[in-house]
């Protein structure tokens, strides 16, 4: 197939362009506090089907992150730094998948951490007596970032505003 591809000097495929940029410089966002204390984010885009979200996340040093649960699954990449629960810790370069209906309570080292995040459902904070605290999905996201000047690049539906 390879071979016909080369071979091919003309494509019956019409070529389709994006009406902005397909690419985001995330160095230009601020990073917006977050949730948890000692934590800030910058968001990348939202799903509006499912209530998740992607963003980039940093988390200082030594922070324990109060229980909390996932409604749709998480897939992580280390940046920089690492984290972990009790003796399972990833450190930069690792993936994380954390299962949709976990409840934890992560923390991260010495270093923090820096993290790239797909998050395919919207989070869940809990009180101490399990009751639950607060939710986060994309359009909360929206809105944090949005108050702090970093959510201009994504595009949210009408309703929303």
């Amino acid at each position: 197939m390879h071979e016909q591809l080369k071979q091919s000097s003309k494509s019956v495929v019409d070529i389709t362009k994006t009406h902005k940029s397909a690419f985001l410089d995330s160095g230009l966002l601020p990073w917006t506090p977050w949730a948890i204390e000692g934590t800030e984010f910058k968001l990348l885009n939202i799903n509006v089907l499912t209530g998740g979200f992607t963003m980039l996340l940093r988390v200082e040093p030594g922070n324990e992150s109060p229980v909390h649960g996932h409604l749709g699954a998480v897939e992580g990449f280390i940046l920089g730094g690492g984290f972990g629960y009790d003796d399972d810790r990833g450190q930069e370069g690792s993936y994380v998948y954390e299962t949709s209906g976990i409840r934890h309570a992560p923390d991260t080292d010495d270093k923090g951490m820096v993290m790239f995040a797909v998050v395919h459902g919207p989070l869940v904070g809990y009180e101490d007596d399990g009751r639950i605290a607060g939710i986060l999905d994309g359009k909360a996201m929206h809105q944090m970032a949005a108050e702090n000047g970093a959510a201009d690049h994504i595009k949210i539906p009408p309703e929303w505003t």
